[in-house]
């Protein structure tokens, strides 16, 4: 197995896909542009090294991502050297495990992605599985017993310096605000490694689900599980969180995990609606989850806010690619309507932009009357005491810069980009 990881062809991949990946330094701080080099110059003395068992492996860096919630992750940044080394063996031994994952795990897996979950689930629902088992994996990545995890790697790679690697890897300390520590379990969530791994241990879930005759649907350490009976889901919640407990060693987040409904139910940023439309009698539709909404907002203020140093361009080319982002995830909602409110709104941040860049009075009425107002009323508004948020809801700007006018600048409408990639949108799946 070794072999195939260091073979040329192989690290060749490894290290396109980690230049392409690009990412920060780790502690040697690398650059991922001095990839190619390093491997040109020294590719011998790291591979013997390797094979002589004589490689050790540098601490990851750790770095806090802030959530949404306040609150922060902790990301392991492995050095570029070490993410290639990791990106080939991934490549070498994922399609040994892929041949034996379920087909209802969709995360990080060649030709799945997270469209499929949420199709499945919302099929699962609307076949009549309404009462879902929520699980929530306190800390996953923190909390992976390294001994478990290296026996289920043990029965597909039986390679002792590959698993070595894999072992220095789980085990490398990591530096955290310049302090040392040591790792005796968890998994690094940063690593080119660290998705498969989860896969490889989690796929034990799935086996004992399948033993079950049990619907599930899985995106990494995100799984709900669907039944057709309240009591069927206290039964099979009290074996899961047994299993996970007593197998897999992992601890469980009792306050977020539970047995819910559709409608108070979410899986990767979505929940679920009854449907109203004829015909469609105890089916739910999908719908963006409320927070979901509330942090596109958040993220549209940041790019309109009148006192940020941008020109008109780079807020519509700023916006242009979050909206396009958020809705080739988000496509398969049910969110027109809410669509057209949210466009209204960024019209009016935008007419608000343009009224405060304006500045000065005169400045102001000389662009009115370009826009074709009248010179006594163009006067007048540009004199206006009224504050520019009123303004841009105002008729002087909303007839003046027209829908038509924002879109020869670029402007591109949420709704209408939603109707562009989802013309065929069928809400109940």
């Amino acid at each position: 197995m070794i072999d195939k990881v260091l073979q040329a062809k192989n690290i060749t991949k490894a290290i396109r896909q980690t230049v392409s990946n690009k990412g920060s330094w780790g502690v040697d701080k690398m650059p991922v542009s001095e990839l190619t080099e390093y491997f040109e110059n020294h590719r011998k003395e790291l591979f013997t090294g390797i094979i002589n068992h004589k490689y050790t492996a540098q601490a990851i860096r750790g770095v806090a991502i802030p959530k949404a919630n306040g609150k922060t992750r902790l990301l392991g940044v492995p050095t570029v050297i070490e993410r290639v080394l990791q990106q080939a063996v991934n490549q070498a031994i994922a399609p040994l495990f892929e041949l034996d994952f379920h087909e209802n795990s969709y995360g990080f897996r060649p030709e799945r992605n997270a469209h499929q979950a949420i199709q499945q689930s919302q099929k699962n629902i609307n076949e009549g599985y309404k009462h879902i088992v929520e699980i929530d994996l306190k800390s996953f990545f923190d909390e992976v017993d390294h001994v478990i995890l290296l026996q289920l790697i043990y029965r597909k790679v039986k390679c002792p310096t590959t698993l070595r690697l894999i072992r220095l890897w789980l085990r490398a300390p990591i530096v955290i605000n310049g302090k040392l520590t040591k790792r005796r379990k968890g998994v690094p969530q940063g690593s080119p490694l660290s998705p498969l791994l989860s896969n490889i241990l989690l796929n034990e879930m799935d086996k004992f689900l399948t033993q079950k005759r049990q619907k599930f649907v899985r995106y990494a350490d995100d799984f709900s599980i669907y039944c057709k009976g309240k009591n069927r889901a206290k039964e099979i919640c009290n074996q899961v969180f047994l299993f996970l407990k007593n197998k897999l060693k992992l601890p469980i987040n009792l306050d977020k995990s539970g047995i819910r409904r559709p409608s108070s139910f979410q899986i990767l940023g979505h929940t679920y609606t009854s449907s109203f439309e004829k015909g469609a009698k105890g089916q739910f539709q999908l719908i963006v989850s409320e927070k979901k909404w509330k942090d596109l907002k958040i993220k549209i203020k940041e790019i309109t806010r009148k006192t940020s140093p941008k020109t008109f361009d780079q807020r519509i080319q700023e916006l242009k690619l979050l909206q396009r982002g958020w809705l080739n995830y988000f496509r398969l909602g049910n969110i027109g309507s809410k669509l057209k409110t949210i466009d209204s709104w960024i019209r009016n941040r935008l007419r608000y932009c343009i009224w405060k860049d304006w500045k000065k009075a005169e400045r102001r009425r000389k662009n009115l009357i370009r826009l074709g107002v009248e010179q006594g009323k163009a006067y007048a508004f540009s004199r206006t005491r009224k504050g520019g948020w009123a303004i841009a809801q105002s008729p002087i700007m909303t007839t003046t810069v027209t829908l038509e006018r924002l879109r020869k600048r670029g402007y591109e409408s949420m709704f209408v980009y939603y109707q562009t990639v989802n013309p065929d949108l069928n809400p109940l799946f």
